[in-house]
């Protein structure tokens, strides 16, 4: 699946984004089990509210971690993640 940079994205009813203390880490979870994540994914994924659009999304994590050039990586993971169904449009 392909992102569309015109619409914002939100993370799905289905699943949910939380802590777990337990692991030091965010999980997906869902019906079906769970999804440990890293850091990055995690904070990808925390941007995606349901307002914000592909491009709010990196200028997001590029001014919060102070760098640029995010664009391909960030894409990337979205795809992998509407795929999943983690996300939606």
């Amino acid at each position: 699946m392909t992102i569309n940079p015109q619409l914002p994205l939100s993370f799905s009813r289905t699943h949910r984004l939380q802590w777990e203390e337990a692991q030091q880490k965010f999980v997906i979870l869902y019906p079906e089990g769970m999804v440990e994540l890293n850091q990055s994914s995690a904070e990808i994924l925390k941007c995606c509210d349901g307002v914000r659009t592909l491009a709010d999304v990196v200028s997001a994590l590029e001014e919060k971690f102070a760098t640029t050039g995010l664009h391909h990586d960030i894409n990337a993971f979205l795809e992998v993640a509407l795929t999943n169904g983690w996300i939606q449009q």
